[in-house]
């Protein structure tokens, strides 16, 4: 099967050239490759996704017709069928499967073009009203948690963003841990929230509100999150010995993504602690930097921020916050970031506690919308 580069994020070319990939009868769309295509790929692949995710190290991730749709279809089956807006990059797997979902539902997407903005999106989530049979056809959306922040931060003073919120059936929320705090402010508002979890090589969130979508299967191994079912990746473009190490297949002969996330099951419910990898060794202890960002986001002002790790003199590692002005200057830097140690404290330990709350005018962010921790951590090292 051919390989055909799409180049660029333009969202309307992406879906001409999907619909034919994904039924058949055009070849295989190669997004966010750069450098010399393969010639062929194996018969049955739709796409081939490359991102360099929050760690910059880049992967070109095949996926089949198969399973992309049947990520699709168990989307549908837990939350219900509609019309879908696409407010996410269509050449990253989120968005991606937006263009999926419309694609398989027979339903024309609704596409915002250009910057995200709330009232851009608002402007096209309120053109979305339509009805068959006397009957409102739901609509639906996929965002990430910055997205839906800046949407709630609007709708406090506009109430066509409000409004926005509340059209929408479902909006799912993924690539990165919504804050509680969010979730709180977006119940709230009226607003109907779906955290998803997943990745690229799980076609997409596969995981709703902690319950697996129909046919996907969860495992915990050794700490490690692992996920089964039909919604897998054939693995990785050209890399035999990386596709092994990350698919894995036990002696029934069940493939196994190993996701590299901590987590754990609660009577059928999966709650992740974060990234295996994303620890440092402070003062000889291990410390997770994704389970001190979950404290740190629950103190008011910081229910954003990011928290990286960078070399001490004293400790060997250290972790330091990374947050927006704004929410943030309504109250002492000193103060949150002494909150904040706190919280980490009481619920970790002292070791684990920040040493430094760093404000910066905009957080940077990989396109698909979530933080670009490298590049954070490059920016902290350089203030030192």
């Amino acid at each position: 099967m051919k390989l055909q580069p799409v180049l660029g994020d333009d969202p309307r070319e992406i879906l001409r050239a999907l619909r034919g990939a994904l039924h058949g009868a055009g070849p295989a769309l190669a997004l966010g490759m750069v450098g010399e295509l393969p010639d062929e790929v194996r018969a049955g692949t739709a796409v081939v996704v490359t991102t360099s995710g929050s760690t910059g190290i880049p992967k070109s991730v095949v996926l089949s017709r198969d399973a992309l749709t049947a990520g699709a279809l168990a989307t549908a089956d837990r939350i219900g069928d509609g019309a879908w807006l696409l407010a996410l990059p269509a050449s990253y797997v989120a968005g991606l499967q937006v263009l999926v979902r419309s694609l398989v539902a027979d339903r024309e997407p609704a596409i915002l073009s250009g910057a995200f903005t709330p009232q851009a999106f608002a402007a096209a989530a309120l053109m979305m009203a339509s009805s068959e049979g006397g009957n409102r056809v739901p609509s639906f959306t996929s965002l990430v948690p910055a997205q839906l922040s800046r949407l709630l931060d609007a709708a406090e003073h506009d109430s066509a963003v409000l409004a926005a919120l509340r059209s929408f059936e479902t909006i799912l929320v993924g690539g990165q841990a919504l804050p509680p705090a969010t979730l709180e402010r977006a119940e709230a508002a009226g607003a109907r929230i779906v955290r998803t979890y997943g990745s690229t090589e799980t076609s997409g969130g596969c995981v709703y509100d902690g319950v697996p979508l129909r046919g996907v299967r969860l495992r915990i191994e050794h700490g490690e999150v692992q996920v089964a079912g039909p919604v897998l990746a054939d693995g990785y473009l050209g890399e035999v010995e990386r596709t092994s190490a990350a698919f894995v297949r036990d002696h029934d002969g069940t493939r196994w993504y190993r996701t590299g996330d901590a987590g754990l099951l609660e009577d059928g419910v999966l709650r992740v602690r974060g990234r295996l990898d994303n620890v440092i060794v402070s003062g000889g202890v291990n410390v997770s930097l994704d389970r001190v960002e979950r404290i740190v986001r629950a103190v008011p002002g910081l229910d954003l921020a990011v928290v990286v790790g960078i070399p001490d003199e004293r400790w060997g590692e250290a972790s330091v916050i990374v947050a927006c002005r704004g929410e943030a200057l309504r109250r002492s830097e000193a103060v949150q970031l002494e909150e904040a140690r706190d919280a980490v404290k009481a619920e970790i330990g002292a070791h684990a506690r920040p040493t430094r709350l760093i404000l910066v005018d905009e957080l940077a962010t990989l396109p698909s919308g979530k933080p670009d921790r490298e590049a954070i951590r490059r920016a902290v090292l350089a203030l030192h």
